[in-house]
């Protein structure tokens, strides 16, 4: 833990704040000025109004570290703000490296009441993760996302998340019926989740069940020839997973400051990536040109621009605000924030607008907003190319991608994909700036 002002007198000397005492006796979040703290008084403040609040709902405060909804729903916003604004650092990094917790699990809520399932599940990941050289923090905590998911869907629809005793030798559950429950589960989630999705959360629950088998804590693996059974669309496991638009919406809608709605239209009405976003540059918008882009000297993929098709208006009055980088830092060597920053922003505003922290099994990240975006252009060229159908059949010709190519003009083809493209986006911002 933190040293304390009383304890390491240079620590006090040195790190406090001329305009506060360090050992202000701080007894709610309202008490605090998180705003005018140094990290090692955040830390006091932490001790002070945070850890009483998470022992109250239960939580150990040395080993469940709070996500940004709890700090959230329970008054602890002005700390995260005060992380990201004034300390250009993290919630996670303060947890972990100024407070120096440490734990595995984050205080995760698997909403499990049966507690062997529970226990069995974390019994089994801990032993996949020991055992699996390439099992990253990440790959566990979305298993263990489509885990939960099953169980809580089992239980919506059987009563119980109990998911040991119909598959026990001495159950008085059969075979048969343990396989239609499960297979009962699949369908009513149907009714919510994407096909793609259930195959994934089958794959989890399947696997555990194999490992039931193999320890001999189980009789029968109920997932069996649920596969053929549905014969599921899945997507590959890789593909990326995007914002989808009513989470767009309730950030934009979320998003008070310029900075904030600026930080959206980057990411996900233009598709940069948050690296990108930190290191925007004025001199780097082109709002004035015939078609509205961003140039990029150095890029991942080479130098280039992106199309400003929305979010012109909001960058004119951001940058109205701004002298050179549209984020600006000035601890920074660089002169602007970097993408950590940028990713707690983001969840931060995430946090308010009420987006899950996790979408389709997946743990958010900034990157969802560049996904929607790429969503969003792949859709436009499949509606361009049906627009242009109508002068592919008069012209004889079979294909309207070779209408397309060969028959528009550059210029008609800018236009077409900013109107078509327009009308996407139009869905998830507010249509009366666009």
């Amino acid at each position: 833990m933190p040293k304390s002002a009383d304890s390491d007198p240079e620590l006090g000397a040195h790190d406090a704040s001329p305009e506060v005492e360090r050992t202000k006796p701080w007894h709610s979040t309202d008490d605090v000025p998180w705003t005018l703290l140094t990290e090692p008084q955040l830390a006091d403040a932490y001790e002070a109004v945070v850890v009483p609040a998470l022992r109250r709902d239960d939580f150990d405060p040395e080993t469940d570290r709070p996500s940004y909804e709890w700090l959230s729903n329970n008054g602890f916003r002005g700390l995260t703000y005060a992380l990201k604004e004034y300390h250009d650092t993290t919630f996670g990094e303060f947890w972990s490296e100024t407070l120096e917790y440490t734990t595995e699990h984050s205080g995760y809520n698997w909403d499990i009441n049966h507690d062997e399932t529970r226990e069995s599940f974390q019994k089994y990941l801990d032993a996949k993760q020991s055992a699996a050289n390439d099992w990253t923090d990440s790959t566990r905590e979305t298993i263990r996302y489509r885990l939960a998911r099953y169980a809580r869907s089992y239980r919506e629809r059987h009563g119980t998340d109990d998911l040991l005793s119909p598959v026990d030798a001495d159950s008085n559950i059969s075979e048969t019926e343990a396989v239609d429950r499960c297979r009962d589960t699949f369908s009513y989630m149907a009714d919510e989740y994407a096909e793609s999705t259930i195959a994934r959360v089958h794959d989890a629950i399947r696997t555990w069940y194999g490992w039931l088998e193999d320890r001999r804590v189980a009789t029968v693996n109920p997932t069996n020839g649920a596969e053929d059974w549905f014969s599921w669309t899945r997507s590959s496991d890789t593909d990326p997973v995007a914002l989808k638009t009513e989470h767009v919406r309730a950030m934009f809608d979320a998003a008070i400051t310029s900075r904030d709605r600026m930080l959206v239209v980057a990411l996900a009405g233009w598709g940069l990536r948050a690296g990108e976003v930190a290191a925007l540059h004025q001199d780097q918008l082109h709002l004035d040109a015939d078609d509205p882009h961003i140039q990029f000297d150095e890029r991942k993929n080479g130098p280039g621009t992106v199309a400003i098709v929305f979010g012109e208006d909001v960058a004119r009055r951001h940058v109205s605000r701004v002298d050179g980088y549209l984020f600006t830092s000035e601890r920074s060597k660089t002169g602007h924030v970097d993408g950590t920053t940028i990713a707690g922003w983001f969840h931060d505003l995430a946090d308010k607008a009420g987006v899950p922290e996790e979408i389709d099994g997946v743990a958010r990240k900034p990157h969802m907003g560049r996904r929607f975006w790429y969503d969003a252009y792949s859709q436009t060229t499949e509606d361009l190319l049906k627009h242009v159908q109508d002068i592919a059949d008069e012209q004889g010709s079979a294909s309207a991608k070779v209408v397309f190519e060969d028959y528009l003009t550059d210029e008609r083809k800018r236009e077409l994909r900013r109107e078509f493209m327009r009308e996407k986006l139009s869905a998830a911002f507010d249509s009366d700036i666009i």
